[in-house]
């Protein structure tokens, strides 16, 4: 008896390869004035800083500022567009299938992917330890702000962690060549 050559995390594989292809097609063209690694390093640095601004919030929030969860917002609507421009702008080679990259690109993309799981480990430290002791060192802490902002700086690190790959890979990738 012969083992089935096509397992189902093969045929995911082949449909999430083609899947892929069809992505990087569409989004190809998108952008090109972005591409740049100077662009593409700005889009970074948006990101980060709404991603410590979504954090800061959560710190607001803690501290029982009555408009603090408002802030929150500006940080959101800056998040969001540099987020999915930095995706495009890099190709998001953070995401592809191994069968798309070279060995250069896999091996690039799986220490930023190493490296975000250590940001999103160690980060997330911080509101855990602030969620678990919150309680115990502030018991007349009203229960909706400790996990309100114990759950905000939890999606900063989480997005910081998961960010953090498409960062690094677009903040290094030198610039694309001309075409001819």
């Amino acid at each position: 008896m012969t083992a089935p050559t096509n397992t189902l995390l093969d045929r995911y594989q082949e449909y999430r390869v083609r899947r892929w292809l069809v992505h990087e097609t569409r989004m190809a063209g998108m952008l090109p004035g972005w591409r740049t690694r100077h662009r593409r390093r700005v889009l970074v640095i948006l990101t980060a800083v709404a991603i410590f601004g979504v954090f800061a919030t959560g710190v607001l929030c803690a501290f029982d500022l009555r408009w603090g969860p408002l802030v929150i917002l500006p940080f959101l609507a800056v998040f969001f567009p540099a987020w999915i421009m930095l995706r495009i702008a890099s190709q998001s080679q953070d995401n592809a299938p191994e069968q798309t990259l070279d060995e250069w690109q896999i091996a690039q993309r799986n220490t930023a992917r190493s490296i975000g799981l250590t940001i999103t480990q160690t980060l997330t430290l911080v509101p855990v330890f602030y969620l678990i002791y919150g309680a115990v060192l502030a018991p007349e802490a009203s229960a909706f702000r400790t996990a309100y902002a114990g759950g905000v700086m939890a999606l900063a690190t989480l997005l910081a962690g998961g960010c953090a790959p498409a960062m690094i890979l677009g903040w290094n990738q030198p610039d694309p060549e001309p075409e001819a």
